[in-house]
């Protein structure tokens, strides 16, 4: 028998290396289950390169139970360092995949990550769409 929680996520939620706020964040994106209540938000920095712009900081901010914190840590270190478009591709399956075991009926805070990351990028999107039309 499994248990209930791999070692991996118990020491994410126990450390979460990626928990905070970023006050000049470029975007934050949400996320939340009003079933079991967690509430993720996410915040990214980027730095613009030619031609792209890398995540350059990302923090998170999560109300929730171990498996929520754990996946929004998670999803902070896989996108750490990659261009927007690379960070869009991360999926729900690659932050289950990085904590080696999450139970059946906590799958869903992988998906509330995923949720999270797409609402920021899509933030960053048009935040950045508002910046280009003042200009």
């Amino acid at each position: 028998m499994e248990p209930y929680y791999s070692k991996k996520l118990i020491k994410r939620f126990s450390n979460p290396k990626n928990f905070g706020l970023i006050k000049d964040a470029d975007a934050v994106g949400s996320a939340g289950n009003p079933k079991c209540g967690d509430i993720m938000k996410l915040y990214i920095k980027t730095e613009k390169k030619p031609k792209k712009e890398v995540i350059k900081n990302v923090k998170f901010h999560t109300l929730g139970c171990a498996a929520a914190i754990a996946t929004s840590d998670v999803i902070c270190d896989l996108i750490k360092g990659k261009t927007l478009k690379e960070a869009a591709k991360v999926s729900y399956k690659d932050v289950m995949s990085e904590l080696d075991y999450l139970p059946a009926v906590k799958k869903h805070c992988s998906f509330l990550a995923e949720q999270a990351l797409k609402d920021a990028i899509k933030n960053y999107s048009k935040n950045e769409g508002k910046k280009s039309k003042k200009k």
